[in-house]
């Protein structure tokens, strides 16, 4: 397989805007007599859930999406990985699904790619963000979202049933404070995103942290902004999910997840008229390593054949 090529594209307007980094994948065979008219190819863009980066779970799927004959543009968010921009390690979900969008005009520009078939692979936090971003454009020809979070308040119902009241409310106090430090115009405060039970980390269940952090490369850091927490109750992307009812769209759930609750995911599948396939693990199980890794990509492999081509 060819391998991968540093990108770099432009998002966000004003003092806002920063330098997204990554890489593109080109397709096993590309320029091959099975390409499209031109010669080109679909390509699929994936990034990371909450606080995660590229290199750091991702190029698994990457590359068997390339080995399969498409192209795969992964990428991080601005203010985490290689990317630029700040503050650093803060999760706005409008601010990385508009990274989202300048990745699927930076895949569709290259002239390899064919720009009415861009596949959006989204994970976690990200499986929210593609379901969102794919809503309104003819230019997306499929949707996988793996082990999506579509609903903030269904996930904040679910913390609260696996955590102490004194976590919650440890969480909820660090959560506000941090709103009111940056309205004070002050760097918003770090916490752990992952760490071992009863501690302060905002993923604290158990397994979680040798769960994540195996997945974890180089550039991931075990921080990010405090205020995420006041973010994630108004993030309900499965809302809109009928308006994907005419995009192909694979969900693909953990059905002993604790972290992006099943029903939830399994209530926006059915809106947007969605292929589902179920898993018997929790919210890491589907990463490379872990049980269902291989289901999981046989299955997104299957879907794009009959979807994409």
């Amino acid at each position: 397989m060819t391998s991968p090529v540093d990108i770099a594209f432009r998002s966000g307007s004003g003092a806002d805007a920063a330098e997204c980094r990554g890489w593109f994948l080109p397709a096993a065979g590309a320029g091959a007599t099975g390409d499209d008219g031109d010669g080109r190819r679909p390509c699929v863009v994936l990034a990371h859930g909450l606080g995660g980066t590229a290199d750091s779970g991702l190029m698994p799927f990457a590359e068997a999406f390339a080995a399969s004959g498409y192209h795969a543009l992964v990428f991080d968010y601005r203010g985490f990985g290689r990317s630029d921009g700040g503050p650093r390690q803060v999760v706005s979900p409008a601010r990385q699904q508009d990274d989202y969008r300048a990745a699927i005009a930076a895949a569709a520009a290259r002239p390899d790619v064919d720009p009415e078939r861009i596949v959006l692979w989204g994970c976690s936090l990200a499986g929210g963000h593609v379901m969102e971003v794919a809503r309104g454009r003819d230019d997306v020809a499929a949707v996988i979202a793996m082990i999506p979070l579509v609903d903030g308040r269904a996930a904040a119902l679910a913390a609260a049933r696996q955590h102490t009241p004194a976590s919650l409310l440890r969480a909820t106090g660090s959560a506000v404070a941090a709103k009111a430090v940056t309205a004070a115009g002050r760097p918003e405060p770090l916490l752990p995103l992952v760490g071992p039970p009863g501690s302060a980390a905002l993923l604290s269940l158990d397994g979680y942290e040798e769960a994540y952090t195996s997945v974890a490369g180089p550039t991931w850091r075990n921080e990010v902004g405090a205020s995420i927490g006041t973010e994630l109750g108004s993030f309900r992307p499965g809302r809109h999910a009928e308006d994907l009812a005419a995009v192909p769209v694979l969900v693909q759930i953990a059905d002993l997840d604790r972290s992006a609750p099943p029903h939830a995911s399994a209530t926006a599948a059915f809106a947007a008229r969605a292929e589902v396939r179920h898993y018997p693990g929790d919210h890491f199980d589907l990463f490379a390593g872990r049980p269902c890794h291989d289901r999981a990509v046989e299955h997104a492999l299957h879907f794009l054949r009959r979807h994409v081509g």
